[in-house]
């Protein structure tokens, strides 16, 4: 049974994105972009290290969506995103979401979705529609 969703409900999880992760979500998705995976161009560009793919931090959302809030049964219908600053590797970064509407003719619930890093920034943001 579903819990009483209601706008202002909350889901959040952390994750520390490993060097083995990236080179994973590199393989999986083809972005063998250097800025993921060497380090010498890591350190060469404007970052000053490697950075995590930002679709890999992003893919946070989808399991909060579909695990935790609304949860199981939960159905991707769109989502934003804006990336405001570089996940470096071994950070750890913090998703969360957050209802912000509820349709009263359908299931459909809009979510805002950020992500912040350990200093409590914002590296991403955006809002996801989803059916439940």
């Amino acid at each position: 049974m579903r819990k009483k969703l209601q706008v202002g409900n909350i889901a959040s999880i952390q994750k520390i994105f490993t060097m083995e992760l990236v080179e994973q979500f590199a393989e999986i998705s083809t972005d063998k972009n250097p800025f993921h995976l060497n380090e010498e161009f890591g350190k060469a560009s404007i970052f000053g290290q490697r950075i995590v793919h930002g679709m890999l931090v992003a893919s946070l959302f989808s399991a909060l969506l579909g695990q935790k809030l609304p949860g199981e049964g939960t159905i991707y219908l769109g989502q934003t995103l804006n990336f405001k600053k570089p996940v470096f590797i071994n950070e750890e970064v913090t998703a969360s979401v957050e209802i912000i509407h509820m349709r009263d003719d359908k299931p459909i619930v809009k979510l805002k979705t950020i992500c912040t890093n350990s200093k409590g920034e914002i590296v991403i943001e955006g809002e996801a529609v989803v059916r439940i």
